[in-house]
């Protein structure tokens, strides 16, 4: 966010807000008064209940395919996944970049540049989305090939992939349009839609793999289906209910300097995630060399290790509004103390998911279907070793999201590069060394250096070590 959007409150109270947005339950939080834990609870759980509905729709690919299809479909998912998640996390971050400049004027008051910014947004977005096509569709099978996926697997791993990509302008859609709810104050809706959107999921999964017999490709079709709902229902009520995210014809003359900042917000965020994402492909590469039993153990661990690290990302995501509306008002001890109680949740976290995956690993990864003794017993080390740093990770990501939420956008940047360039050096020179244990501890140890470098860069913040005015 540019520094003076902290200038100003995200929400004014004026009859401008009272019209064209629907009745609803107060679900708003004052972080700028509120006791600080219960503030960041309150806040923070629409937005974990909304990411465990969206990390459901591949999990339960995974889950079905495991189950129903084999280790061999379990591969091929694992193979691509890296790709989708690549591009996935650009369109998030640029959904989001672009929600924020919609936010901004509706904190304003400016109804024409409110309209203006959402026929801005959908612009771009439809021209990202033709964009990402034409790459899915020439650029796709090359890459694929370049990441060493095994040629056993690499046709049925690349129809999977190729049908989310192709419509991942449905999946841009409901990010985009998610946002945009946020961005008018309303949470609630977005998670709504996601769970029906889950469920219509987990149905479309069976009812294509069992009973049409569509393989690994009917999963990825479910997917798209499900997303397609939650986009359609999304349109429906902003459409009802919230008129003031509908612009009319005359709003898509945006001009030159609002595309320029909608697409440099969004662009800028969008990259910082791509960042993350290349890091995480060409770590994939390197564990596509080890075979298609490594690939497997490492699809089923990866997503057991997203559930859970879910409360701590959702507590730093939760930082950047907390950071933001306290640095608007001015309270530079209540952001100190704000950040110290997100870490000391991430450590009580970190110490509850050490208990659980110690006692329970390997009976969580046979929910995925896989009965060979090398996948359950790789996948459970790898969740062993890596939940001693979830503390480490969830400071890390109070230590991102506050920083930006100060206006210092270069400096978590820079913890993106060494997370990429660290992925690179273990891709090259350790994993072929040390085969899956060079998997196990690669991200664990990226992340240390990462918080180091982000906790000393929040230590000399100059904005938090001047004296209180």
């Amino acid at each position: 966010m540019s520094m003076h959007l902290y200038d100003r409150p995200v929400f004014q109270s004026s009859s401008f807000f009272q019209k064209g947005v629907s009745s609803m339950p107060n679900l708003q939080v004052n972080m700028t008064k509120d006791p600080i834990l219960k503030s960041l609870v309150i806040f923070a759980l629409p937005i974990l209940f909304s990411n465990i509905f969206q990390q459901l729709y591949n999990t339960i690919d995974i889950m079905i395919v495991g189950n129903f299809l084999g280790d061999s479909s379990l591969a091929a998912i694992g193979a691509s996944s890296s790709i989708y998640e690549l591009l996935l996390g650009f369109c998030f971050g640029v959904g989001n970049g672009l929600s924020i400049v919609v936010s901004r004027y509706f904190g304003q008051g400016d109804k024409t540049l409110l309209k203006k910014s959402v026929a801005g947004a959908i612009t771009i977005g439809l021209i990202l989305t033709v964009i990402l096509m034409t790459f899915s569709s020439v650029g796709l099978y090359p890459l694929m090939r370049a990441l060493k996926t095994p040629e056993n697997i690499l046709v049925e791993s690349h129809s999977y992939v190729s049908t989310l990509t192709t419509f991942i302008g449905v999946m841009f859609a409901y990010n985009l349009l998610s946002g945009l709810l946020r961005g008018i104050g309303n949470s609630f809706m977005p998670l709504i839609f996601l769970i029906i959107s889950s469920m219509t999921n987990i149905m479309l999964d069976l009812l294509f793999i069992t009973r049409f017999q569509m393989g690994i490709r009917g999963a990825a079709v479910a997917t798209v289906i499900a997303q397609g709902f939650s986009v359609i229902l999304c349109l429906i009520y902003i459409i009802r209910k919230t008129p003031i995210l509908v612009p009319e014809q005359q709003h898509f003359a945006v001009g030159k300097k609002l595309y320029r900042e909608l697409t440099t917000q969004g662009l800028s965020m969008g990259f910082m995630n791509a960042v993350v994402s290349s890091g995480t492909v060409i770590l994939q590469s390197a564990i596509n060399g080890l075979g298609e039993v490594y690939i497997a153990c490492h699809a089923t661990a990866r997503k057991l290790n997203s559930f859970c690290l879910m409360p701590v990302s959702t507590i730093g995501a939760s930082m950047s509004t907390f950071v933001s509306q306290n640095r608007g008002a001015g309270n530079k001890d209540r952001i100190r103390k704000g950040i110290r109680t997100a870490c000391i949740m991430d450590v009580c976290w970190g110490v509850t998911a050490i208990i659980i995956l110690f006692s329970f690993a390997r009976n969580l990864v046979t929910l995925f279907g896989s009965t060979q003794d090398v996948i359950l017993d790789n996948s459970a080390l790898y969740l062993r070793f890596t939940a001693p740093f979830y503390a480490v990770l969830g400071i890390l990501f109070n230590m991102r999201n506050s920083l930006q939420a100060l206006g210092e956008k270069t400096k978590p940047l820079i913890s993106s590069f060494i997370e990429c360039a660290g992925k690179i050096i273990f891709s090259l020179f350790i994993i072929p060394v040390m085969g899956y244990w060079g998997v196990i501890i690669c991200e664990p140890l990226i992340w240390c250096f990462m918080t180091a470098q982000l906790v000393y860069c929040y230590l000399h913040v100059p904005y938090l070590r001047k004296e209180n005015a």
